[in-house]
């Protein structure tokens, strides 16, 4: 018990530590806050949640190394959709917050449990590692998600380029045109050309902004998209049917890929079947005649 309470004391001494060192060093992060530098969410953010994102930029700021670890986290951001400067170190501060939240959280039932307090310290190192990694996996799911709804919304926005195209409109007039049809329908697409536009209004060449498009999206349909385009501005092609041969392929293979996934349905259904379904079948079906059996046999096998 001794033990117990000395480590107990000794945890506390270090959080109670750590946090003065915070709340001594937070004039740093205040200060970006006041300059502007921070845009939560593109000034989405209000109330709790703008505090809760406040919160964890600050222990993003002032965790070690920050500088170094989240510039390798701005394309997997961008490809997930959020495009705020401060969304890296706001990442960095939740893998630090869920990892030292989860750290104390099983430490303390290490503690709790165990008269040793070397489970708590490995329970902890544990939840600490787990907590670290968790915001990376929600992370890929976000950009895997964003992806399929990209992809999704690419060949109705190529008929409405097309049509564009056709009726007149130049490759930029186009795009700002499906952007903004596309709003209310498909808002991750109408907000990928809309940055198209914002990138073309500030000077960059066509084939740069292009070539970024699909570089950021991480989708490898709007990289072929991109590629199209580039394609077809480099070469002096016409872009009417190229465009429509492109959304004529991928409705094809979106077709293809529904008929390969209801063929491996059946694959995949014999499993729940056999180990799910077919048991309670089973106990319904010869439940009552194994019952009645029982009960007839049960004089004869008493004497």
């Amino acid at each position: 018990m001794t033990e117990t309470l000395m480590t107990l004391c000794f945890f506390l001494f270090v959080m109670g530590t750590t946090g003065a060192i915070l709340l001594l060093f937070r004039w740093r992060a205040a200060a970006r806050l006041q300059q502007g530098d921070v845009d939560f969410a593109a000034g989405k953010a209000k109330g709790a949640w703008a505090g809760l994102l406040q919160s964890m930029f600050v222990i993003g700021e002032l965790s070690p190394g920050t500088r170094e670890k989240v510039d390798p986290l701005r394309g997997r951001l961008s490809s997930a959709g959020y495009r705020s400067p401060a969304a890296p170190t706001v990442l960095y501060g939740i893998k630090v917050a869920t990892g030292v939240v989860l750290a104390l959280v099983l430490g303390w039932i290490g503690l709790l449990d165990q008269e040793s307090p070397a489970m708590a310290i490995v329970l902890a190192a544990c939840g600490g590692g787990f907590g670290f990694l968790l915001p990376d996996r929600f992370l890929d799911a976000k950009v895997s998600q964003r992806a399929y709804l990209l992809e999704r919304a690419l060949p109705n926005a190529l008929d409405l380029l097309v049509l564009s195209v056709e009726a007149g409109q130049s490759l930029d007039s186009a795009l700002a045109e499906t952007s903004r049809e596309l709003r209310n329908v498909y808002p991750e697409l109408s907000s990928e050309f809309g940055q198209v536009q914002t990138e073309l209004r500030a000077g960059r060449s066509r084939s740069e902004v292009l070539f970024s498009l699909g570089q950021r999206t991480g989708s490898t349909e709007l990289k072929k998209f991109a590629t199209v385009l580039i394609d077809s501005d480099r070469f002096g092609s016409s872009l009417g049917p190229a465009l429509r041969t492109h959304a004529r392929y991928l409705r094809t293979r979106r077709r293809h890929e529904a008929q390969e996934a209801a063929r491996k349905l059946s694959v995949k259904l014999i499993f729940p079947v056999f180990f799910l379904i077919m048991p309670s079948v089973f106990v319904i079906t010869l439940g009552p005649a194994v019952l009645t059996f029982y009960e007839g046999m049960a004089p004869a096998l008493a004497r």
